[in-house]
Formats: structure tokens, sequence, C-alpha cells
């Protein structure tokens, strides 16, 4: 008797330490799963959620989240504007659920700050360009480079006439911190 009752409690010490060593191996590899989830994946998996988001040398935005590029991410307000912000730009984010997301598709994959900045150029959209160091600059993006826009500076309210432009204002997209559009 005294023989089975040793091996059975050897025989729960045995399973108590695989379980130990179970648990401990499965948050080990939660831990590095963890450990390879980026920015852009956690805001991939908030897509269609409202969050606010602080930025560098800007002021807070609230918005639905509607897109996430490879570098930027698209906001929606209430106000009917929309935010394109570079990854680089923000400081925090808040009210993100527990989710990510992998990039899905090779396009999604791709786009970035300079595609959606030569679409935007394209449309001819009069935007808000908030950029480090800087106030607000009102105009209409004339074109986009590898690393650069150029904007024409004029009033939000009038359109992009030769006689409403009072400068042409390059900024290197490093130094961008956020573009609203109406």
């Amino acid at each position: 008797m005294r023989w089975d009752a040793l091996f059975a409690d050897l025989e729960s010490q045995f399973e108590a330490l695989q379980e130990s060593d179970l648990y401990g191996e499965v948050a080990d590899r939660i831990r590095a799963e963890v450990g390879k989830i980026t920015v852009l994946d956690r805001l991939r998996g908030a897509v269609n959620t409202v969050v606010r988001v602080e930025l560098v040398d800007a002021e807070p935005v609230r918005g639905l989240l509607s897109r996430v590029g490879k570098d930027c991410l698209l906001l929606e307000t209430e106000r009917y504007e929309e935010w394109l912000i570079p990854v680089d730009a923000l400081v925090a984010i808040h009210r993100l659920g527990p989710w990510a997301e992998p990039a899905v598709g090779a396009v999604e994959g791709k786009l970035g700050l300079a595609h959606l900045l030569r679409g935007i150029a394209r449309d001819r959209s009069p935007v808000t360009l908030f950029c480090s160091g800087g106030g607000p600059v009102t105009g209409t993006i004339d074109r986009v480079g590898a690393d650069f826009l150029e904007i024409a500076e004029h009033p939000l309210d009038a359109p992009r006439r030769r006689s409403e432009v009072y400068n042409v204002r390059l900024v290197p997209t490093q130094a961008l911190r956020a573009l609203r559009r109406r």
C-alpha cells in the first residue's frame, strides 16, 4: 500500500510539473507572437471603430478609422472631414479594441502616404497641412515627389487660381504630421 501511495504521489508531482511546463511554454509562445504585432496591425484590427489620435505638433483628432495603409491611416470625423495621418506622427491612439490584423492583400500592403497624397493632388482638393514646427498651411497640393510635396498656398474657400496663390511651399513628407480634407 505504501508503494501505491508513493507512486501516486510521484505521478501527481510529475503531472503538476508537466502542466506548469506547458503553461510556461504557452505563455512564452504568446509573448513571442505578441512581439511580432506592429502598430499598423493593431490599427487594422480597429478599422470601423471611432478612435482618438494624439499627434506630434497638432491637436488630437477623433473620428472613424476607415483605412490603414502601409505607413498612414485615414480618419473620418463627424464634420465630414478626412484626416490623412502618417504613422510617424502618432503619439498615442485611444479606444482601440484588443484585436490585430495583418495586411491582407498585395494592394493594401503597398498603398502608402505618397500614393494617397498623389490621389489628393490629382483630385485638386483644397487641404490643410499640419507640419512639424509650424502652423497650419492651406491650399492645393500641386505635386508629390518621392519624399516631398509641393502645396500652392491659398485660402480654403478660394479655388486654386494663379491670382489666389500667394506662395508655393515644398514640404518634406517626413515633416508632415497630418492632412485635413473637407
